[in-house]
């Protein structure tokens, strides 16, 4: 169970569980979320879905997987989880607005024009969408705009597994967001010749740089790297295991109900 803030949140609200569908069921990221949401005792798994193991029963065994989300019953579900592609995501996150139902969505590669349409469509249920729901990482980025205005210089590395499709990662991105919020004063990069083209990696907001490593045997993981006179600090979070995310999404499906419209990470469920 999460410590801090968030304990505070599982004790003291009601024990009716929230009944919880979840969308890309199939994925590595799917199936361990519906294990934990079936072993925590304030969730209710209700539905699952994933076109790739239609008419198959969960990894839990508890519920028979759906095609689509349009199949699930939008009576019987309060919150729906997406683990999917952007382009699946934008439907299902739709769907949930239109029918009332909250959305927890760790689905990466959604654009700002995206979270534009939710933030219309979400008139009568939540929304959370978060890049990192480690409790490690949310705190990172925290850290890390924390120390933005002590450092002229900064540099991200974001290493993940040799499946992931987009870079930057979406922590990676939000940690840059916030960190160019937090402080305006970024040194220049000083290079003027690339040997190899790329090698200095992206340009980010601030003019902040960010490279993207994608290995096997990662899962995800991300160094933030400040520099000043005579000094550096380096902040890094590994996510050795799915497992780290849990503890965020279950927080997310007991919570969101308390958090009108949409919400853009964590930290004000984690009360940072």
């Amino acid at each position: 169970m999460v410590t801090g803030p968030t304990t505070l949140w599982v004790t003291e609200k009601g024990t009716a569980p929230m009944r919880v569908a979840v969308v890309g069921s199939a994925g590595r990221m799917g199936s361990a979320v519906c294990e934990a949401v079936a072993a925590d005792d304030l969730l209710d798994l209700v539905g699952a879905v994933d076109p790739s193991s239609s008419g198959d029963m969960d990894s839990t065994g508890t519920v028979v997987v759906s095609d689509s989300i349009e199949d699930v019953d939008p009576t019987e579900v309060d919150v729906a989880v997406d683990f999917t592609v952007a382009e699946a995501a934008r439907q299902n996150v739709q769907w949930c607005a239109d029918h009332g139902i909250h959305a927890v969505v760790g689905t990466s590669g959604l654009l700002e024009s995206d979270l534009v349409s939710f933030r219309a469509a979400f008139t009568s249920s939540n929304c959370l969408i978060a890049p990192n729901f480690a409790i490690g990482a949310v705190l990172l980025m925290r850290f890390a705009e924390m120390a933005a205005p002590f450092f002229p210089t900064a540099e991200i590395i974001e290493l993940h597994h040799d499946n992931k499709v987009d870079a930057p990662s979406g922590t990676a991105m939000r940690t840059l967001e916030r960190m160019a919020q937090a402080s305006n004063e970024w040194g220049t990069d000083p290079t003027e010749l690339e040997t190899i083209s790329g090698s200095r990696g992206g340009t980010g907001p601030g003019g902040i740089q960010v490279h993207s490593v994608r290995l096997r045997g990662l899962v995800a993981h991300q160094e933030v790297l400040f520099g000043t006179d005579g000094e550096t600090l380096t902040l890094r979070h590994d996510s050795l295991d799915r497992s780290s995310f849990m503890n965020g999404i279950t927080l997310a499906c007991k919570a969101i109900s308390e958090h009108p419209g949409v919400t853009i990470g964590l930290d004000t469920l984690l009360g940072i």
